[in-house]
C-alpha cells in the first residue's frame, strides 16, 4: 500500500486537470438528475411557455452572475478549499469552518445522497428490479470513492467522460423532442399566447418566485469546481474561464430542453409529468427511446457523483491544512498526490445518509444552507476590494486581479439579495427543516473551538 504523507502547503497537490477539465468540472457541478425532474415543479407553478422558459433563463442570469463573482474569488485565491478560504480569509476563520461543517453535514451529504438514490432507482429499472436501491447506492459511491482515490487526473478523466454522457443525455432529448414536435402529427399545438397567465399581479410574482426554487436549486453547484483550484493548471487563468464557459453552456441545455419539454407535452401535461424526458423520448420512439433516456440519465447521475467525490473533499483537506479538522484529514497519498483520507471522509457520510433512508428530509435542508452562504460568499468580493484601498493592512496588496465582475456592484448585489431572499422564503416554507438546518449550522461554533483549541495544543501536551 502507498505511504501517506502529510501536508501544511496545499501546492503539494498535484496540478493535473487542464482548461477542459475544469469546464467539464463546472458543467458537472451543476447538470445532475434535476434537469430531468424539476421542470415538471416549475411548470406546476406557472402554466405559460413564457413564463416557464422566463423562470429558467431568469434562473440562468442569477448562476451566471454567481459564476463572475465565484471566477473573481478564483483568479484573486486559486486555493483549494474555494468558498472555505474566501470565507476564512474575508471574515474570520469560523466563518469557513461553519461553512465545511455545514457542507458535510447537510449541503453534500444530501444532495449527493438524493442522486445517488435516484441513479439507483433508474438502474433498477434497466436491469428489471436487479438488487435493492440501498445496496446498488452504497456499491457506486464505494467504486466512485476508490476511483478518485486513484488520484485527480483519475477522477478528473472519468468525471469528463461522464460530463460528456450527461450533455449527450440532454442532447438525445432535444434533437429527438424537435423531430416529435416537427414531424409527428401527434405532438401537440402548443400556444404561446396569452404570454402571462394570469395577468400581472403580486401574486403572479409569489407564484414566479416560487417557481425560481427549482430553478436555482438546478442551476446550483458552479462553485464546487472553486474546490480543487489547485489542482487547475494555471488556475488564475483557466478557472475563471470554466467558470463562466461552463455555466453559458448550461444555460444553452436547460433553456433547449425546456422549450422541448413544453412544445412537446404542453405546460399542462408537463406540470403531471414528473419523468419529462422519459415522456417526452417515450412519446417519439416509444419504448426504446424511454429505455434509451433511461440509461442516458443513469450515466448523467453517475457522472454528478463522480464529479462530488472528485472536488468536495477537497474543501476538508483544506480545512484539516488549517487545524480545523483533525491533522489525519490533512495527508496526500505519496504516489497520487491525492487527499485519500478526505475523499474517504466523503465517501463515508454518504453512504451512512443513504443507509438511514434521512436523504429526502436532508435534502430539504440543503436550499437554506446552499444559498445562505451562496450571498456571504459574494460579499467577500466587497471586502477584498475595500483591502485593496488599505494596503498597509492587506497582506496581498500587491495583487491586482486579472478578472473582474462585470456590473459591480449591482450585480454583486442583486446576487446577494436574490440568494438571502431565496434563503428566507425556504425557511418561511420550510420552518421545521429550516430550524433543524440552523441547529446544525450553530452546533459547528464549539466543535470549531473544540479542534482549533487542539490544534494550538503543544506537541508536548498531547
Amino acid at each position: 500500500m502507498p505511504s501517506i504523507e502529510s501536508t501544511n502547503l496545499s501546492p503539494r497537490l498535484a496540478a493535473k486537470l487542464n482548461p477542459f477539465d475544469a469546464t467539464m468540472l463546472v458543467m458537472g457541478g451543476i447538470v445532475g438528475s434535476g434537469i430531468f425532474i424539476n421542470p415538471y415543479v416549475v411548470a406546476g407553478f406557472v402554466h405559460t411557455p413564457v413564463l416557464i422558459l422566463g423562470a429558467w433563463l431568469a434562473g440562468g442570469a442569477i448562476a451566471l452572475a454567481g459564476a463572475f463573482i465565484y471566477a473573481e474569488l478564483a483568479d484573486r485565491m486559486p486555493a483549494v478549499g474555494g468558498q472555505y478560504a474566501y470565507l476564512r480569509d474575508a471574515y474570520h476563520p469560523v466563518v469557513g469552518f461553519l461553512y465545511g461543517w455545514v457542507a458535510l453535514l447537510v449541503i453534500h451529504a444530501g444532495g449527493t445522497a438524493a442522486v445517488v438514490v435516484t441513479f439507483a432507482k433508474y438502474f433498477q429499472q434497466l436491469t428489471n428490479g436487479a438488487g435493492s436501491e440501498k445496496v446498488i447506492a452504497v456499491i457506486v459511491i464505494a467504486a466512485l470513492t476508490a476511483i478518485n482515490c486513484l488520484g485527480v487526473r483519475a477522477g478528473g478523466s472519468v468525471q469528463s467522460v461522464f460530463m460528456i454522457f450527461r450533455i449527450l443525455a440532454v442532447s438525445t432529448v432535444v434533437v429527438c423532442g424537435m423531430w416529435f414536435i416537427l414531424h409527428s402529427p401527434a405532438a401537440p399545438r402548443v400556444p404561446w399566447n396569452p404570454a402571462i397567465d394570469p395577468p400581472p399581479s403580486i401574486g403572479l410574482l409569489s407564484v414566479f418566485g416560487a417557481a425560481m426554487v427549482p430553478v436555482l436549486f438546478g442551476y446550483g453547484g458552479w462553485q464546487t469546481s472553486n474546490y480543487v483550484a489547485g489542482e487547475i493548471r494555471d488556475p488564475r487563468k483557466n478557472l475563471p474561464r470554466a467558470l463562466v464557459f461552463g455555466v453559458v453552456g448550461v444555460i444553452v441545455l436547460y433553456l433547449t430542453v425546456n422549450f422541448v419539454y413544453v412544445q412537446a407535452l404542453s405546460p399542462a401535461v408537463l406540470a403531471a409529468t414528473s419523468t419529462p424526458a422519459s415522456k417526452v423520448m417515450r412519446m417519439a420512439f416509444g419504448q426504446l427511446g424511454a429505455s434509451l433516456v433511461a440509461a442516458l440519465i443513469v450515466l448523467s447521475t453517475a457522472g454528478f457523483l463522480s464529479q462530488a467525490m472528485l472536488s468536495y473533499p477537497r474543501l476538508y483537506f483544506a480545512m484539516a491544512d488549517d487545524g480545523m479538522l483533525p491533522r489525519r484529514f490533512a495527508r496526500l497519498n505519496a504516489r497520487t498526490r491525492a487527499p485519500v483520507p478526505t475523499i474517504i471522509l466523503q465517501g463515508a457520510v454518504t453512504i451512512v445518509v443513504v443507509l438511514l433512508g434521512t436523504y429526502e428530509q436532508i435534502l430539504s435542508y440543503v436550499v437554506v444552507m446552499d444559498w445562505l452562504f451562496f450571498g456571504l460568499t459574494a460579499t467577500c468580493i466587497f471586502i477584498f476590494r475595500a483591502r485593496e484601498k488599505h494596503p498597509a493592512t492587506n497582506e496581498h496588496s500587491s495583487f491586482l486581479p486579472g478578472f473582474r465582475v462585470p456590473g459591480h456592484p449591482w450585480t454583486t448585489g442583486l446576487f446577494i439579495a436574490v440568494a438571502w431572499l431565496v434563503t428566507l422564503n425556504t425557511i418561511y416554507k420550510y420552518p421545521r427543516n429550516a430550524a433543524v438546518a440552523l441547529c446544525i449550522l450553530f452546533a459547528g461554533v464549539p466543535v470549531y473551538f473544540l479542534f482549533r483549541g487542539r490544534a494550538r495544543r503543544p506537541d508536548s501536551s498531547k
